[in-house]
């Protein structure tokens, strides 16, 4: 994507909105053949943080597993802190979103979502809620109710919902969504972290980029 006349991966504006959160060290969960990531972030400091990166194994198909296992690769350097996620193929705006799920986290909380206004949600996942907390994931698959209008589109959580996420895949659990909606049931507090005026772009899919048009990013 254009940036200011030269080149850059979606991924560093991912990078970004995570360092202005103030991220000190990032972890891409990337597969064997993503050379080129390692080639262009490095070791992360002229992004303003420290990098690290796990290779995930794919499956017995060869195929990239899912996010729920992507996640729980990157456990042995996850557990006991504080994580921000955000998925390296969107362009959230404004670039400190993420400032506000980590500001929403209160005490006993297990994870804040950030979330975003949509129109199209047969293709994120739809967020169910209180006046302060999440009461429902609803995948893309799982036809929301129409009077829904957030989707989730990041993430701030602290190590009780780690732990979680590692013993569910530990037990063969795999859909993201479902392991969510599992934590709402035992009770860890899943706060909504809605952003004002907020943007959410998927550039992952032909629909997202159709959506995104021709912005320079």
């Amino acid at each position: 994507m254009l940036d200011d006349g030269g080149c850059r991966p979606v991924a560093a504006r991912a990078l970004a909105c995570l360092v202005a959160a103030s991220v000190e060290q990032a972890i891409f969960v990337i597969n064997a053949s993503k050379h080129q990531l390692l080639d262009y972030f490095g070791d992360g400091r002229r992004f303003g943080c420290r990098l690290s990166y796990v290779v995930q194994d794919r499956d017995e198909a060869g195929s990239t597993q899912d996010l729920a296992h992507a996640l729980d690769a990157a456990y042995h350097l996850v557990r006991e802190r504080t994580v921000v996620f955000a998925m390296a193929d969107t362009v959230i705006e404004p670039p400190d979103a993420f400032r506000t799920a980590v500001d929403r986290l209160q005490d006993g909380d297990a994870a804040a979502l950030l979330m975003f206004p949509t129109d199209r949600p047969r293709q994120f996942g739809m967020v169910e809620h209180d006046e302060q907390l999440a009461v429902r994931i609803y995948e893309k698959s799982d036809c929301p109710p129409p009077h829904l209008t957030h989707m989730w589109g990041g993430m701030a959580w602290r190590p009780a919902f780690t732990e979680f996420l590692h013993e569910r895949v530990a037990s063969g659990g795999s859909d993201f969504a479902q392991i969510l909606n599992e934590a709402i049931d035992a009770g860890l507090p899943l706060r909504i972290a809605p952003v004002a005026a907020g943007q959410y772009h998927d550039l992952g899919t032909v629909e997202g980029l159709a959506a995104f048009g021709s912005r320079r990013i």
